[in-house]
C-alpha cells in the first residue's frame, strides 16, 4: 500500500469527524443565553452557565463511542478466536492448535535462553543491562552482545563484564541488520524448546524476568514470544515524568488486557527458535522482506514489525506482570520528537507492507482512533482559544466541569501506581494535554511523511548517564 496508508488514515478520519459534526449541524443547537450570576461557598461570585448538548446528541456521542469500542473488541476477539482454533498450516503455520498438534508427544528439551544485546556505542548503559542479566534469578545459558560499528569502550565493558561479544561486519542496516548477522546461525544449533531472547542496551530487567518467562514457556509449548512491559527510568525532569506516565498507562492497559501485546517491545522479548525459523522462512511469501532473514530491514521500527509478523502467522505471545524492565527515557524534546516520529512512520508503513489483514484490525483501529483524538484535542484547543478572545468574561458550564472532572479522575487512576509525582501531574491535566498534542503533532508529522514519501531517519540518542542505578529495584506495580 506504501504511500496510500496516509491517505486512507486522513480520509477515514476526517469522514468520522464530519459525521459527528453532521450530528451536531442535525440537532439544531440553540445559542448560548446570557451567563448567570453565582456565589461560590460565600467567598465570592462567578458567572456560570447550565447550557449542555441536547440530550440526542449525546446519545447519538455515546453511541458511536459504544459501538466503536464493541466492534474493535469483538473483531479482535473473533481474528484471536479463530487464529487459535485455525488448522491451516500453509497460512498460519504458528497457530497454537499446528503448533500443539506438531510437537505432540515429543520433548525437545528444557528451556534455555540466549540472550542477544544489540548495541551502538552504549558504553554508558549497557553495564547496568549487562549486571541485571546476570543477575537474574534464573540466569540466561548466553549472553551475547552484539556490538555494531561501535566507536566507544561498549565492546571493552562488555567483555570486562563477562559477556561474549560478536562484532557486526559491514552493517549498514542498524539494529535489525545487526541481529540478522547474528541469528541464523544460533537458530542452526538450537532445538524448539531453544530461544533467543533480545534485550536492548539501556534496558535493566526485574530480578524475576527470565524464571517467570521460562514457566510460562515450559507450562504451554504453545507461546511463541513473551514480551516485557517497561517502566521508565528515574530520570529528573518534566519531560521524564511525562513519558513515565505514558508508559505506566500502556503496561497498565496489557494487564488488564491479561498479558494480551499489542508490541512486542524491542527493550526485552523472548521468542522461541521454532517461531523465528518460520518467520524466516516465511519472508518474501507470506511476510514481507528477504527469505531467510528474521528482521525486516527495510522496517524502521523492527520490533512492531516482528510483533506484526508473528501475528500474521497465527502465533500467540503475551507479556506477562512478572516480565518488567526499566528503560532509557528521552532526555531532550527533540529526542522525543525523532524516536515518536520514527515509531509512528515506521507503525504506518508496517501496516502498508501488511495490507489488511484481519489479525491486524488492532492496529488499524489504533492509527485510526489516534488520528480521531488528534482533531478532538485539536478542536477542544481552538475552542479555549475563541472562548478567551471573544469573552470579556469567563464563564462556567457545570456540565462540561464535571466530564472534565470524570476525564481527570481517569487519568489520574492509570497512573496511580507510578508514585505521588505521577498523580500530582496527571491531575492538573493540562500539562500532560500539552504533551499529548505534542505527539499528535508528531502523528501528523508521520502521516504526510508517508503520504509525500519523505525521507525517513533512525534518530540515535548518544548516552551521557546509565538509565537507572546497578541493583535499584524497579517499582512495584499492582497487577
Amino acid at each position: 500500500m506504501g504511500r496510500s496508508v496516509g491517505i486512507f488514515v486522513s480520509a477515514v478520519v476526517v469522514s468520522g469527524a464530519g459525521l459527528l459534526g453532521l450530528a451536531v449541524w442535525a440537532g439544531n443547537p440553540q445559542p448560548i443565553g446570557a451567563p448567570r450570576d453565582g456565589a461560590v461557598f460565600g467567598i465570592g461570585n462567578v458567572l456560570y452557565d447550565t447550557a449542555a448538548p441536547s440530550f440526542p446528541l449525546l446519545i447519538t456521542s455515546f453511541a458511536l463511542a459504544v459501538l466503536a469500542a464493541v466492534g474493535i473488541a469483538v473483531a479482535e476477539r473473533v481474528v484471536t478466536d479463530r487464529a487459535r482454533r485455525s488448522t491451516d498450516s500453509t497460512r498460519r503455520p504458528l497457530a497454537p492448535r499446528t503448533i500443539m498438534a506438531s510437537n505432540r508427544g515429543e520433548y525437545a528439551g528444557p528451556v534455555t535462553i540466549t540472550v542477544l544485546v544489540p548495541a551502538h556505542n552504549e558504553q554508558a548503559s549497557i553495564g547496568a543491562t549487562l549486571n541485571s542479566l546476570f543477575e537474574q534469578s534464573r540466569p540466561p545459558e548466553r549472553i551475547i552482545v552484539v556490538a555494531d560499528n561501535c566507536s566507544d569502550d561498549t565492546v571493552r565493558i562488555a567483555r570486562r563484564h563477562g559477556a561474549e561479544v560478536v562484532e557486526t561486519v559491514g552493517n549498514t542496516k542498524k539494529k535489525a541488520g545487526a541481529l540478522n548477522q547474528v541469528i541464523p546461525a544460533l537458530l542452526e544449533e538450537m532445538g524448539d524448546n531453544d530461544c533467543v531472547m533480545v534485550v536492548d542496551a539501556d534496558t535493566v530487567l526485574d530480578a524475576g524476568f527470565l524464571s517467570s518467562a521460562v514457566r510460562r514457556l515450559t507450562g504451554d509449548r504453545a507461546i511463541m514470544s513473551i514480551g516485557g512491559l517497561f517502566y521508565g527510568d528515574d530520570t529528573s525532569g518534566l519531560l521524564a515524568q511525562f513519558q513515565r506516565n505514558e508508559y505506566v498507562r500502556y503496561s497498565r492497559e496489557l494487564e488488564r488486557r491479561r498479558g494480551r501485546v499489542y508490541v512486542l517491545t524491542g527493550t526485552a522479548s523472548i521468542f522461541r527458535s521454532a517461531a523465528l525459523r518460520v518467520v524466516a522462512d516465511s519472508r518474501g511469501s507470506l511476510l514481507p522482506g528477504v527469505r531467510g532473514e528474521i528482521y525486516d530491514t527495510a522496517a524502521l521500527t523492527e520490533d512492531n514489525e516482528l510483533t506484526l509478523a508473528l501475528k500474521s502467522l497465527g502465533a500467540l505471545m503475551t507479556s506477562p506482570h512478572e516480565c518488567r524492565v526499566v528503560t532509557e527515557l528521552m532526555p531532550k524534546w527533540s529526542h522525543l520528537w525523532n524516536q515518536r516520529l520514527r515509531w509512528q512512520r515506521g507503525a504506518l508503513e508496517n501496516l502498508g507492507a501488511y495490507g489488511f489483514k484481519p489479525a491486524l484490525v488492532r492496529y488499524w483501529a489504533q492509527q485510526l482512533g489516534i488520528g480521531y483524538s488528534v482533531i478532538a484535542l485539536s478542536t477542544f484547543w481552538l475552542l479555549i482559544a475563541i472562548t478567551v478572545f471573544a469573552t470579556p468574561n469567563w464563564v462556567w458550564y457545570p456540565f462540561w466541569l464535571t466530564i472534565g472532572l470524570v476525564f481527570v479522575l481517569d487519568r489520574v487512576v492509570s497512573v496511580w501506581q507510578g508514585g505521588w509525582r505521577a498523580r500530582v501531574l496527571a491531575v492538573l491535566l493540562f500539562p500532560e494535554l500539552v504533551y499529548d498534542l505534542f505527539l499528535d503533532i508528531v502523528y501528523v508529522k508521520g502521516v504526510l511523511d508517508i503520504t509525500f514519501a519523505r525521507q525517513a531517519t533512525w534518530g540515535h540518542v548518544p548516552h551521557t548517564a546509565e538509565p537507572v542505578r546497578v541493583g535499584e529495584p524497579i517499582p512495584e506495580v499492582a497487577a
